[in-house]
């Protein structure tokens, strides 16, 4: 596996970012892993690097550049306390969908002039926070991106103009969303409304729930990671890189 630390110009500064490639001499589909709100860990670097291992060139950016580089929590995390919430806030706030469009378009361009990139249709896939995101640049890029997956996305389905369901229409990919159980970011009403828009969108989409699975299961470092479940998803995202990318 190669494995580097890589720079990107991109709209809002340079964001620092990991690039993987199974091996030097193969032409791969592109794919981005996008972090939950932790960032850029040792947990995020095995799953990006799993990904690539199943045939990908995958650009891990962070999304959070704007705010800081890793750690993204210089303190033990504990939602319940403020500096936990401001920090939250402190992350996401940049994070306008005009400055994800922007971002989207940048990353690409980056993936794409990549060594071991191949032309063509690339995927993406969100945790947590970056669920949306990962909605958002497959609406940003829809010529682009064939295959977008979220897991334990939140806030896909909000009471917002800028709400991620509305982009539906501008989306081309075949869509994948696994959801957790008591999300309090993807209650499950919000599924229900949110699996309407997707049926009235009429593309091509998963939307469950997974039984047993709280938000963050997907994660090997989150306290709640469900092993079995995480193995499940990381299959339902294979198959859909698989199905849709080659």
């Amino acid at each position: 596996m190669i494995e580097r630390e890589l720079e990107i110009q991109a709209p809002g500064g340079v964001s620092d970012a990991v690039f993987y490639q199974p091996e030097a001499g193969r032409t791969l589909p592109g794919a981005f892993f996008l972090t939950d709100i932790g960032g850029i860990r040792p947990s995020q670097r095995q799953m990006a690097r799993r990904l690539a291992e199943a045939g990908y060139a995958v650009l891990m950016p962070n999304v959070f550049y704007r705010t800081r580089r890793p750690p993204m929590f210089d303190f033990p995390v504990n939602f319940r306390e403020e500096r936990t919430r401001a920090r939250l806030a402190e992350l996401s706030s940049p994070l306008t969908p005009d400055a994800i469009e922007r971002d989207a378009h940048a990353f690409a361009a980056f993936l794409a002039a990549q060594v071991g990139v191949a032309p063509g249709p690339m995927g993406v896939v969100g945790l947590c926070f970056s669920g949306a995101l990962a909605v958002r640049f497959a609406a940003a890029l829809p010529n682009l991106i064939a295959a977008a997956a979220s897991f334990h996305g939140g806030r896909l389905f909000v009471d917002s103009p800028t709400s991620p369901h509305l982009l539906l229409p501008r989306i081309k990919a075949h869509l994948y969303f696994g959801h957790a159980i008591e999300d309090s970011s993807m209650p499950a009403d919000t599924i229900e409304k949110f699996n309407a828009a997707l049926a009235a969108w009429g593309g091509r989409y998963t939307s469950e729930v997974y039984d047993g699975a709280y938000h963050a299961w997907t994660v090997p470092d989150s306290p709640v990671y469900n092993e079995p479940q995480a193995e499940r998803a990381f299959a339902k995202l294979a198959e859909l890189f698989a199905t849709a990318l080659h």
